[in-house]
């Protein structure tokens, strides 16, 4: 059954079948011709996959973070990160990189921060003399640490499906997103000084006291956000809301940038982004408790113990392992299905179950920037109108880097560990 299910599923994933229909046609396989089973479990099933209260904050996050695009607050970040690091050559691109971290600490979205920043940077660095590559393929990889720094959907989705303290995920993933953005900083600007890239970026940069004061209510919901889980005010969940009122009355209100018109097509595409995560949620979930049910989960467990005996060569596995899955397969269904798999193996080697989180969501938010299914390369394309083989040159450097970040991350526990460790 488990040969056919993945066998199904590969094939119609070579076909280019949307992911959460691949999965789904693939346990439907598995059920119906290998072990019959009644078909009302797959409503049940599906059902059960979805009916967790963390993941309800998974559509207001993402209309949180379509919110801040349209409505004024992005533009708002841009100014204000421009100020702090756009005086020096390769200031702009450092500028994207900061500006994408300060998003995430509210989207929770690596495609909505993709779109929201990009669309205001990757013209502005293009009118720079950057080429229009190397734009994309940074705010694609920029982009990522939408997942990574708090608050973060694939953190939900790892938190629910391996049984592990969100809020322990989110303090855990400031550690990682501060090293990959500085990275992703220090990698732009020494080659920007090496290309000769951005020697003009110092210019309409304003000034501090001005960016502050223009940026100020946007750079107060992070803070907001963040402070009300932190503090004991309010569930992850929650904070999805809040962030959701917050955006909502500041630029409908207060910026005045978003009208009905604006809110309703804001609350359409926020709609169908949801969906699509939740319908890959649903089948995800039918998926794992078929392989549950086979043993798969125990029969790899053995496997890998068998083979690996010691923690650095398991964990040097895992990640091999799910850089090509990343590659192939969407980050939600990956998490959703692999993590109940492999977080068990993981705490029997004796690694913290809140810092193979990590390892995770960042290997597999990887396979946002690598091709051929990488969501943010795609994004980044629309929005810099090229086409994706354009930017896979500029991108491979961005990708190096990420890598050696991982490598920091897997076998320093500390990096994710040591905030957690002070608040719980």
């Amino acid at each position: 059954m488990t040969a056919t299910m993945l066998i199904t599923m590969c094939a119609l994933l070579m076909l280019a079948v949307p992911v959460a229909v691949s999965v789904g046609l693939a346990a439907i396989a598995g059920m119906t011709i290998f072990t019959p089973l009644p078909l009302i479990l797959i409503g049940q099933q599906a059902f059960a996959a979805l009916d967790k209260f963390p993941l309800a904050a998974v559509p207001f996050f993402i209309l949180a973070g379509n919110l801040m695009g349209e409505g004024g607050i992005s533009a708002r970040l841009v100014d204000f990160a421009k100020c702090l690091v756009g005086g020096v050559q390769g200031g702009l691109a450092c500028t994207c990189i900061l500006t994408c971290m300060i998003f995430a600490a509210v989207s929770g979205s690596s495609v909505a921060t993709t779109f929201a920043i990009g669309a205001i940077l990757i013209p502005a660095m293009v009118r720079h003399g950057y080429p229009v590559p190397f734009a994309a393929s940074l705010q694609a990889s920029a982009a990522e640490l939408g997942v990574i720094i708090p608050p973060s959907i694939p953190m939900i989705l790892y938190g629910v499906a391996a049984e592990v303290s969100i809020g322990e995920l989110f303090i855990a993933g400031f550690g990682p997103g501060l090293l990959i953005g500085a990275a992703l900083m220090a990698f732009v600007y020494l080659w920007c000084r090496f290309k000769g890239y951005g020697k003009q970026d110092a210019e309409g940069r304003l000034p501090l006291l001005a960016a502050t004061r223009r940026a100020g209510l946007a750079l107060l919901m992070p803070v907001i956000i963040l402070g009300g889980i932190y503090g004991g005010i309010f569930t992850p969940t929650e904070a999805s809301i809040v962030a959701v009122i917050y955006a909502l009355v500041v630029s409908c209100f207060i910026y005045r940038e978003l009208d009905l018109a604006g809110v309703y097509a804001v609350l359409r595409r926020s709609v169908i982004s949801s969906s699509v995560i939740m319908f890959i949620i649903a089948m995800a979930g039918l998926f794992s408790f078929l392989l549950t049910r086979a043993g798969i989960p125990a029969q790899i467990g053995a496997w890998i113990i068998a083979n690996f005996n010691e923690a650095w060569a398991f964990l040097l596995a895992v990640n091999a392992f799910l850089f090509i899955i990343g590659m192939f397969i969407e980050t939600s269904a990956s998490i959703i299905v692999l993590a109940p798999i492999l977080a068990p193996v993981a705490m029997r080697f004796g690694i913290d179950p809140v810092h193979f989180g990590m390892v995770m969501v960042v290997n597999l938010a990887l396979g946002m920037i690598t091709p051929p299914f990488g969501v943010n390369l795609f994004a980044a394309c629309s929005v810099a109108r090229i086409s994706l083989d354009r930017i896979t040159r500029s991108l491979v450097h961005f990708v190096l880097v990420v890598l050696a970040c991982l490598m920091i991350i897997t076998y320093v526990p500390a990096v994710s560990l040591t905030l957690r460790d002070l608040f719980y």
